[in-house]
């Protein structure tokens, strides 16, 4: 199976080369599909590096619209039969590819698996309001949908792309976790979860999620959950 690491970037100048090259030494990426979601810190300057990569695919959106519009922009225009998730921000290791594929390697039926970063099987560290804030997601996620997850805002999700194909997403911000996941548990598909390792990083270094989005992401719970 091919798989294709879709990468969403704004203004990550600082972390974006070392991502890419950190996601190929894993030697597990067909296709790395960079989606610039309008940055203007000097990112689409480095990008421009990757042109002749035939393994990297780059494409600049004309302005920012927010995480989700990139990553489903991404998603959309991948080759690979599985998607995975990653960050541009070292938050999460490309190591832990191996530890997602496992489940599809072991049982063909698999369709999802996502990295969770609450196992006791890894002791990761968080900002204290950051690990509550994605506690009560999860908590809302469980109660709203039946389900049993771990942690739902997790960058780390890889799947079968045709599942994405087939689902319309109206996602442009921090939404695309919820939603998605919403969306995946209604047409009752088994999420996996598998544990993975996490370093954040603090609001100095540029984390972006706000307390808005925290709110954003409860009523997109709600919403899907009682619309289609």
């Amino acid at each position: 199976m091919k798989l294709t690491a879709v990468i969403p970037v704004f203004n990550e100048q600082e972390t974006i080369v070392e991502v890419v090259d950190w996601v190929k030494k894993t030697n597990l990426i067909d296709e790395i599909m960079i989606v610039d979601d309008g940055s203007s810190d000097g990112t689409r300057e480095i990008l421009k590096q990757y042109e002749s990569d035939p393994q990297i695919r780059v494409i600049l959106q004309l302005k920012n619209e927010g995480k989700g519009s990139a990553v489903i922009t991404g998603i959309h225009n991948a080759t690979g039969d599985l998607v995975v998730i990653q960050d541009a921000d070292l938050e999460y290791d490309p190591n832990d590819y191996a530890v997602l594929l496992k489940p599809f390697q072991d049982d063909p039926t698999t369709q999802v698996v996502y990295g969770t970063r609450f196992s006791k099987q890894r002791k990761n560290d968080f900002l204290f309001w950051n690990k509550l804030a994605n506690r009560i997601l999860t908590m809302i996620t469980n109660i709203l949908y039946f389900s049993r997850l771990t942690d739902m805002e997790t960058c780390y999700k890889l799947f079968r792309k045709e599942l994405a194909d087939d689902m319309v997403l109206h996602a442009r911000g921090f939404e695309f976790e919820p939603e998605f996941t919403a969306k995946l548990i209604k047409r009752k598909i088994k999420i996996k979860e598998v544990p993975i390792y996490f370093k954040p990083r603090d609001y100095t270094q540029g984390k972006k999620i706000k307390v808005s989005d925290a709110f954003k992401a409860i009523w997109t719970l709600i919403k899907y959950r009682f619309v289609e």
